[in-house]
């Protein structure tokens, strides 16, 4: 099986404010956990992006900008996920994805780890 260069795209805001790092999509492809779970220990996670905020207008642009600076290393994506920040909680989803699946020339897979809290406040 080929090596898979795997980029992740999510919400800026939720990136930079709730996600702490994006530490739950890191852990998830670690642990090949949720729409992780086809790949192997010869893939990559490369890059994970944000999707440059509302209304996603530069998504294109910061895509192109991925290929432009990995490029010369070998690390172009192989294959797009949609973070749960976009896929789940964006009003500009259907949007952004369509830009997205329309331009990256590469599979892209709504999802990315299974860990979403059932509860807030429950132990």
């Amino acid at each position: 099986m080929s090596e898979e260069k795997v980029l992740v795209i999510g919400c800026t805001h939720t990136m930079d404010t709730a996600c702490i790092g994006c530490s739950r999509c890191m852990v998830g492809f670690n642990r090949k956990a949720g729409e992780f779970e086809r790949y192997d220990d010869s893939d990559e996670l490369t890059a994970i992006l944000g999707c440059g905020g509302c209304p996603g207008s530069s998504i294109v642009q910061r895509m192109a900008l991925i290929k432009l600076w990995n490029g010369p290393m070998g690390e172009v994506p192989t294959k797009v996920h949609i973070a749960p920040c976009i896929a789940m909680h964006c009003p500009h989803k259907d949007t952004l994805i369509e830009k997205i699946q329309a331009k990256a020339g590469v599979e892209v897979i709504i999802g990315t780890h299974p860990f979403q809290p059932k509860d807030i406040f429950a132990v």
